[in-house]
């Protein structure tokens, strides 16, 4: 049998297309006693997709890239799925988690009005992977999606949906996280929630729900501006806290030391002002150590003179790393906010109080840790999420 690597690869020119009419290869594959035809990106394709579950939901990861090629996927689904039809993304376009660099599942998407997919199914795909050379190549047409992206388009294209039933579901089968839209009209909805993510905004992250609610929805599309950095800050975070002796064995212990430890690989450490112990909230230690040069010993010393006396008196001691972030992180603590979320009116306000003395430039906006969801409209894209 031919191997994965054998197959046909993507042209460099086209490996990060995500216009109509994209070239899928298709694979014959028998399961539970049916004929299933499972299409699958090229190899050398250029996406990177994730997947977690978190507070109850699934999670499918990715940047804006994977978004456009997702939507490009759900929405050919639509129009292009026969009976047995599924479409398969697998470990070549998978990347570990991007909060604790945990393995990624494959992700399916079954056109649940036409392709029964149960745990017959589930698990026979699950035995042949990886595929082997593809029977042929297809077309996956998008006819109509960039008009109906466009914003009145739009606009009367949900107005029409929304009085349609929906009743996707997002679940978990034999290690894939399989998407399964109810009807054309759910596959098309959930490719148009894709299409419209960006992640342009402060926090450099978007997020779009799928599927029912539940005390929390089934599925979520998360994208990040940083997805592939923060994969690699991730893993060197994960890897530092696994090599020491005293590495937690448990999972609820290791993640929050990997999310610990990726805030230092990112230099953003002593950003976190104020954080939660057994017995109250108190400074950071990065944070400590670098209030310490402004004779803030906790967050009453720092309520005292405030985030802009403050960031003076660290200025003037000459601190390395020192920039207005900090400030903006002081000032976030002391409101009880994430420091993005301080308005650009209280920034002019707080570099008004600071003076006229040269100060350094603005960071560009860092990348913000995970969080659970909190979008309450499923067919939306969510803003940024609060720590």
């Amino acid at each position: 049998m031919a191997s994965w690597k054998a197959m046909k690869q993507q042209r460099t020119a086209t490996a990060r297309s995500v216009t109509d009419g994209l070239k899928l290869h298709r694979h014959v594959v028998r399961a539970a006693g049916r004929v299933h035809t499972v299409i699958t990106l090229r190899p050398g394709t250029d996406v990177r997709f994730s997947t977690n579950r978190f507070h109850d939901t699934w999670h499918v990861l990715s940047d804006d890239h994977g978004a456009r090629l997702l939507a490009r996927l759900l929405w050919g689904l639509s129009y292009q799925a026969r009976p047995g039809t599924v479409v398969l993304i697998d470990r070549a376009f998978l990347t570990p988690t991007p909060f604790e660099a945990e393995l990624p599942d494959p992700i399916v998407l079954v056109p649940g009005w036409c392709t029964p997919f149960d745990e017959r199914v589930a698990g026979e795909l699950k035995r042949r992977l990886p595929l082997a050379k593809p029977e042929g190549t297809v077309r996956w047409h998008t006819f109509g999606l960039d008009r109906t992206v466009e914003r009145g388009t739009l606009d009367d294209w949900w107005g029409r949906y929304r009085r349609r039933e929906h009743n996707g579901r997002v679940s978990h089968s034999h290690g894939f996280v399989v998407l399964t839209p109810s009807s054309p009209d759910e596959s098309r909805a959930w490719a148009l929630q894709a299409m419209r993510l960006n992640t342009q905004g402060a926090f450099g992250t978007d997020y779009t729900y799928l599927g029912p609610f539940d005390r929390s929805y089934e599925g979520e599309i998360q994208v990040f501006r940083g997805f592939r950095s923060m994969v690699s800050v991730a893993g060197r975070a994960r890897t530092r806290v696994l090599s020491r002796p005293d590495a937690p064995d448990e999972p609820e212990a290791l993640r929050p030391a990997i999310w610990n430890e990726a805030e230092i690989v990112r230099g953003e450490a002593h950003l976190r002002i104020r954080e939660w112990n057994d017995s109250g909230y108190r400074l950071g230690r990065a944070a400590a150590v670098m209030l310490a040069h402004a004779d803030v010993a906790d967050l009453d010393d720092l309520a005292a003179i405030g985030s802009v006396e403050a960031y003076r008196r660290m200025r003037a001691a000459g601190l390395k790393g020192l920039d207005l972030e900090m400030l903006w992180a002081m000032e976030g603590a002391l409101t009880y906010r994430d420091r993005r979320n301080v308005t650009a009116e209280r920034r002019g306000a707080l570099l008004a109080e600071l003076g006229t003395e040269t100060a350094p430039e603005p960071a560009r906006p860092r990348r913000r840790r995970y969080r659970a969801p909190i979008n309450p409209a499923p067919h939306r894209s969510g803003r940024g999420r609060t720590p």
